[in-house]
């Protein structure tokens, strides 16, 4: 039997022109799942994404996700990607196995917390709200943080740079008063170790009420429970909030951090892997 990909309609765009295509996987002209292809709305063009691969279970473990994943491979090939992404929820098991199978390398996960009540903070730490002045100072030295991630998933330079900026700017338009945004300091015993950024209205997963986008602990302060600290600031403002879900986004070669995020009840949530489009 052959497994095939049929187009279901032409290539869509969206209003920001980011291109994508449904297929059906068929084996022998008759329909058993779906695929769908989409370029990276947010790394651009050299970053292709499989938004859903789904077989139906009488045609399950023959084979047929694993072919239709490589025939989309070529098609994202076709498209000038050099690069593809997937995300898999940490509960489909065989999905994960399918991945690693096919030569995927896990690039980062998304965490989950149950939201309870407000925790308290260690003796000798105070949290207040960023100013605008300190404000300024955070943003110049994140985005370059941010465009470098982007250079390293295929941006250009130049195009990174530009991506990075559009980004704080829709994220954080108002800057430290930014409605829904907590941007806050954390001291202890009068010195700054370090920054946390919670989004509160606007969590970019749906499965999260509100969302843990940075977490900073100065170099000088680092190894000494403030990470820790920073990160049950972030559960008061959620509590605080009235949400019942915090998220997050850890790489996975941060090993250290995924340990406090476990210890702290975090649960893993999506795994995201990537390969590359030789």
């Amino acid at each position: 039997m052959t497994t095939t990909l049929r187009p279901t309609g032409p290539d869509q765009y969206d209003a920001d022109g980011v291109r994508s295509r449904s297929y059906d996987i068929c084996v022998n002209s008759r329909p058993v799942g779906l695929l769908r292809l989409t370029v990276d709305p947010e790394y651009g063009p050299v970053t292709g994404r499989v938004t859903q691969l789904v077989v139906e279970e009488r045609d399950r473990r023959r084979g047929r996700g694993a072919v239709a994943a490589l025939a989309g491979e070529e098609v994202l090939r076709g498209w000038g990607c050099r690069r593809v992404e997937i995300s898999v929820p940490a509960a489909a098991h065989a999905a994960l196995a399918l991945t690693a199978g096919l030569g995927y390398t896990e690039r980062s996960r998304s965490m989950l917390k149950d939201v309870g009540e407000e925790p308290p903070l260690p003796s000798g730490s105070a949290v207040r709200p960023m100013d605008q002045a300190e404000f300024e100072v955070w943003r110049e030295d994140g985005q370059p943080r941010l465009a470098q991630t982007m250079i390293e998933r295929g941006l250009s330079a130049e195009e990174a740079a530009r991506r990075a900026a559009a980004s704080f700017a829709r994220l954080l338009p108002q800057g430290a008063s930014t409605h829904g945004a907590a941007l806050r300091v954390l001291a202890h015993e009068d010195a700054v170790v370090g920054r946390v950024w919670v989004e509160l209205e606007r969590s970019p997963r749906e499965d999260s009420d509100a969302y843990v986008y940075e977490v900073e602990v100065e170099e000088e302060s680092r190894g000494s429970g403030h990470g820790r600290t920073l990160m049950l600031v972030a559960e008061r403002e959620a509590a605080a909030a009235g949400a019942r879900t915090l998220g997050l986004h850890v790489l996975s070669a941060n090993t250290a951090a995924m340990r406090l995020y476990s210890s702290l009840g975090y649960r893993v949530a999506e795994h995201h892997f990537h390969k590359p489009l030789l």
